[in-house]
């Protein structure tokens, strides 16, 4: 469904306009690429089917945060400040990330696990970046767009299929005409050349390790000759390899003066708690505490975090209590950490201390929006819904298009009887999820809730006329689609 929006989309945009026009050359990328307006609506519509259709998309906050935050460090380091970046992740094994127009960036659970430093992660996570700011999935869409709709339809199902079923990707693009099929389905190798340069600088101008770049890429190339029989790992086949081009990384890292980057805590906890989550609970527990006991990890905090969840997981309460305080001993400030401590007061029965370990730990990490949600969840299970408000009203005002804020919001205007309010922040939730029906029968709701007042009952009634007006335009973009 996700290919099939986004070709429509596509289409919708680019014809009859775009057909037949030249292509520029590769380094001109202003003119090459679509407006900036198109290409986020083209991300955002893709974003919003993955996130409402896609059984892998993973809502977990810890996880979206690391990766968030580790993105925006080179996003930072681009100039980019006009163009927004939104990250999420998979629950995926495969070994692999993808961007989408307009500053989409998906990353596979497999990828982060199968990385041996956060440099190898940002290494990634830089290409992909790269192929955002380069536009190189528009400027392929407009060099597309030359032979047919037809054509760029098929292409574009053939790019976004190749994310988890490369068989699939191939299938549709043999459905292609013949001067498509002449564009390889993958990033051509101009991209993947101007990713890597592009990437490598946004890795070095951010302060990772730039040897992860060749040497993470050169072991997945490795792995392809030690695992024939499977097939080469999902990221090198969306994005080939050639020895040229780790050969041209290798060359740029004898360059530049060797400056070693150590990993940040949050990587090894967070690693350790992906772990901690796979399998049963009490294999996850015996390969914790197999790790701590030989010694095999990185870091022993992240090994003791990870053996306190997975215990946590188990239900095994009293020996996590224990774990985690001998983590609290080494002294550590992090978020994770308080949000495990968090859980395991929760799950102890002790709510009011949950809340107080949350709500000193949100003072001290204003940013990190998991302990928000947390926190504000802790007030809830009280039943303080209007300190929740009052904090949530805070938090939208800084992350106006988190779709959890919303729908906490909803829950504790439900517990405080404001019905409208509550219609209208769940309105807000679906439409950032993925469904424009929903909201508008939400909106819907609140308009015939008695509560509102004058100005509430203007916004909701406005905000109506806008996402009418969306469903519309998606609805002729379809229709002129199928007339192609």
């Amino acid at each position: 469904m996700r290919k099939l929006v986004l070709a429509v989309l596509l289409l919708g945009a680019l014809a009859p306009r775009a057909i037949g026009q030249a292509l520029p050359e590769l380094g001109d990328v202003s003119s090459a690429s679509l407006p900036p307006q198109i290409e986020r609506r083209i991300g955002e519509e893709a974003y919003r089917d993955i996130r409402a259709k896609d059984p892998k998309f993973l809502d977990d906050p810890e996880l979206v945060q690391y990766v968030t935050e580790l993105g925006q460090r080179l996003v930072a380091a681009s100039g980019e400040s006009k163009q927004a970046f939104e990250f999420f992740v998979l629950q995926d094994p495969t070994i692999n990330a993808f961007a989408m127009p307009g500053g989409f960036v998906g990353v596979h659970t497999g990828l982060i696990m199968a990385a041996q430093s956060e440099s190898e992660i940002a290494s990634v996570l830089a290409h992909e970046i790269a192929h955002v700011t380069q536009h190189h999935i528009a400027r392929m869409a407009l060099q597309q767009s030359q032979a047919s709709t037809a054509s760029l339809a098929a292409f574009v199902l053939a790019l976004l299929a190749a994310r988890s079923n490369p068989d699939m990707a191939q299938a549709a693009m043999h459905s292609a005409t013949a001067g498509a099929l002449q564009l390889q389905l993958n990033y051509s190798r101009d991209f993947e050349r101007e990713a890597d340069r592009v990437g490598f600088q946004l890795l070095r101008d951010a302060g990772f390790d730039v040897q992860a770049m060749p040497a993470f890429f050169d072991r997945l190339q490795k792995s392809v000759r030690l695992q024939e029989s499977t097939g080469a790992p999902a990221y090198l086949r969306t994005h080939p390899l050639t020895i040229e081009r780790i050969a041209d990384m290798q060359n740029r890292v004898q360059a530049l003066s060797y400056r070693q980057t150590p990993d940040s805590i949050g990587f090894h906890l967070l690693r350790a708690k992906v772990r901690a989550e796979q399998g049963s609970p009490r294999d996850a527990v015996s390969l914790a505490e197999e790790q701590l006991r030989e010694k095999r990890y990185a870091s022993e905090a992240g090994a003791r975090y990870g053996l306190a969840a997975a215990l946590v997981r188990a239900r095994e309460l009293r020996r996590a209590d224990k774990e985690l305080a001998a983590l609290r001993g080494m002294k550590i400030d992090h978020p994770m950490i308080d949000l495990l401590d968090a859980r395991l007061k929760t799950a102890l029965g002790q709510a009011r201390a949950a809340r107080d370990t949350l709500r000193a730990a949100w003072s001290r990490h204003q940013t990190y929006r998991p302990l928000a949600y947390a926190f504000v969840e802790s007030l809830q299970a009280l039943g303080a819904h209007k300190e929740a408000l009052d904090e949530l009203a805070a938090v939208l005002r800084g992350y106006p298009r988190d779709a959890r804020l919303y729908g906490l919001q909803a829950k504790s205007f439900a517990a405080t009887g404001r019905t409208m309010l509550q219609h209208r922040a769940l309105a807000e939730q679906y439409y950032l999820a993925g469904s424009i029906p929903a909201a508008i029968e939400q909106l819907q709701l609140a308009q015939r809730s008695k509560d509102g007042d004058f100005y509430q009952m203007s916004v909701v009634e406005a905000r109506l006329r806008e996402l009418r007006q969306e469903q519309g335009e998606r609805s002729k973009q379809g229709e002129r689609s199928k007339r192609k």
